[in-house]
């Protein structure tokens, strides 16, 4: 028997679970649940609501907004009525809409408010294949006709249950079950085609990994655009039972962290990184003794925890000595985070430091890192407990296999490797070369079978010398250092090495306020003399030609208004080399 599609197990969780909790909302007085049979009713109603529109199997249906009940009840409901869901991301612009909007043809876009929906009618006469609005749940219902809300559009689905029941019959593990409109650091995004077999055989085989079981937690404060979110947040919690805790805002994350404490959290580098400064500023206020006890702390767990991790034991005087440590100090700081009651902590969606691995395995908080890509729906490889190495992107995610291919690019092949890209034949042929999926990124791996990444082809820097580099690991050192938001390493025909580096806004105040000092920061020549000496220390790692010999910090952070971040922070280097081309020129000037 073959695996069902996520609608289906859904809808089926309604007598799996019956009134257990599937999701929960932060109300007046808490968390306010609703069961996997409110749940599963509603899904049922959308289905039902968007095929009363005239969605046909097929056809896509756009969801533009932040994570809330209404986005995965939409997506789900649009699956289980045999049409193709499309997250666009909130940050996008109105044209970025209605590039999306276009290229999927979607007649209907699912909306979060008022401001989210300006942007669709700005560009309303671009929009050919538009004839519905739908608001979530508490959005104000613009005056247009085009537009329903929440509960009109949930009623036009009352009585259809029969013809959801066809379309639900007819779905296939071969059918495109959503589009993943990739964050685009070149060009336009494209639409990843992801099929039911892909989405449901990768939430189980993650499940199984992660052994995921009901009793777990989790909190949804990623975009639900991006691959990672929607596999913990739809399809990992619908075959496992998992309720999921739909966070306020990123402005709330620590402090709905303290009240849900997930069991289990997936995070971005930059997420990680956040929580790495906001430690070391803490910490920082101890001395004496006091400081003493954590430096040792943090000592025993670097020596413990990695090797846990790799499934090692260790010394007799360090597990006494992590026993001890475990509840004096590092409770303490996970308690700080949220993260008190995790049991599986993941990093994803781009590179983290090595550096940052080993500082939260200090306070046993062991971070897996996974790697992969929209394309095989986020998982290529996995760290996970017990088979773990830090710096590396861990062994094969189970069944799938992955190569290396004569050129160092790393390929792939298995069941949630995709279907292609959506009206670009050309670009699929491109990335699916006789069955593999072709993923762009260089990698080698050990003799224990334990991948790593050594940057990305397209990435390559060629100095005037024909010397090849690639910028990931200087750029990774770079921002190990707390004041470095984003580093952008560029070279490409020159003859050195040179840096952009912008600073974090927050921790450059905080440097200046403690030092007294006043002044823009990125002309501070303290705050100079640290990024010289963090790029000291990355250049004595590396070759006399990798070597970076200029950098530049910049006077602002850099952002995904400016066009230089994607969505998922990823970083934009064509923009960013155009945006500050003059910056560049000046540090090759003479």
């Amino acid at each position: 028997m073959g695996l069902e599609t996520i609608p289906q197990v859904v809808l089926g969780n309604s007598r799996r679970f019956g009134s257990a909790p599937a999701y929960h909302v932060r109300g007046p007085g808490g968390w306010e649940p609703t069961s996997w049979e409110g749940y599963a009713a509603e899904v049922r109603r959308a289905g039902a609501g968007f095929a009363a529109l005239g969605v046909e199997p097929g056809q896509a249906v756009c969801i533009l907004g932040a994570n809330r009940p209404e986005w995965v009840i939409g997506d789900v409901g649009a699956m289980a009525a045999g049409a193709v869901p499309a997250g666009i991301y909130t940050t996008s612009s109105p044209g970025e809409c209605a590039y999306i909007l276009n290229h999927a043809e979607a007649p209907v876009v699912l909306v979060e408010n008022e401001d989210q929906w300006l942007k669709i009618a700005s560009v309303r006469d671009r929009l050919p294949h538009l004839r519905h609005g739908v608001m979530m749940q508490g959005g104000s219902v613009p005056d247009d006709p085009m537009v329903m809300g929440w509960r009109d559009f949930l009623a036009r689905g009352e009585g259809a249950g029969g013809a959801l029941d066809d379309r639900l019959g007819a779905l296939r593990p071969d059918t495109v079950g959503t589009y993943i409109y990739t964050s685009g650091t070149t060009g336009r995004p494209k639409a990843v085609m992801l099929t039911h077999e892909n989405l449901s055989w990768t939430a189980s085989q993650a499940a199984d990994l992660a052994e995921a079981r009901q009793s777990d937690r989790l909190l949804s404060y990623l975009p639900l655009s991006h691959v990672a979110e929607q596999m913990f947040t739809i399809h990992i919690a619908a075959v496992t039972g998992i309720p999921v805790y739909y966070a306020e805002s990123l402005d709330k994350l620590l402090q709905n962290l303290g009240e849900v404490k997930p069991t289990l959290f997936f995070g971005v580098p930059r997420v990680w990184e956040k929580f790495h400064a906001g430690v070391v500023e803490k910490l920082a206020e101890n001395t004496g003794v006091k400081a003493k006890l954590v430096e040792r702390a943090t000592a025993v767990g670097r020596s413990v925890v990695p090797r846990r991790a790799a499934g090692l034991g260790a010394s007799f005087v360090d597990v006494a000595q992590f026993k001890v440590f475990d509840r004096v100090v590092y409770s303490k700081v996970k308690e700080a985070l949220g993260l008190s009651e995790a049991r599986l902590c993941v990093s994803g969606a781009a590179p983290v430091s090595k550096e940052i691995l080993e500082f939260f395995a200090g306070f046993n908080l062991p971070i897996y890192e996974v790697y992969g890509q929209s394309e095989d729906c986020g998982p290529t490889t996995f760290n996970v407990p017990g088979r773990t190495k830090f710096g590396t992107v861990g062994p094969p995610f189970p069944g799938v296999e992955v190569k290396i291919a004569g050129d160092g690019e790393i390929i792939v092949r298995g069941r949630n490797v995709f279907a292609g890209y959506l009206k670009d034949p050309e670009t699929t042929a491109e990335a699916l070369a006789d069955g593999w999926l072709r993923t762009g990124d260089l990698g080698e791996f050990d003799a224990d079978g334990f991948l790593t990444i050594t940057g990305r082809k397209k990435d390559i820097i060629i100095t005037a010398g024909g010397k090849n580099v690639a910028p990931k690991l200087l750029e990774g050192g770079l921002r190990n250092h707390p004041l470095v938001s984003e580093a952008v390493v560029v070279g490409d025909r020159r003859r050195f090495l040179s840096a952009l580096i912008s600073l974090d806004a927050e921790a450059a105040a905080h440097f200046q306020k403690e030092r007294n000092l006043l002044g823009p920061p990125e002309q501070s020549e303290e705050i100079r003399a640290e990024i010289q000496g963090t790029v000291d220390a990355v250049n004595s790692e590396m070759s006399r030609v990798e070597q970076i010999k200029r950098f530049t910090i910049l006077p602002r952070e850099l952002s995904i208004a400016e066009g230089e971040l994607t969505p998922t922070l990823k970083v934009k280097r064509n923009v960013v080399t155009a945006h500050f081309e003059a910056e560049i020129e000046a540090m090759y000037a003479d």
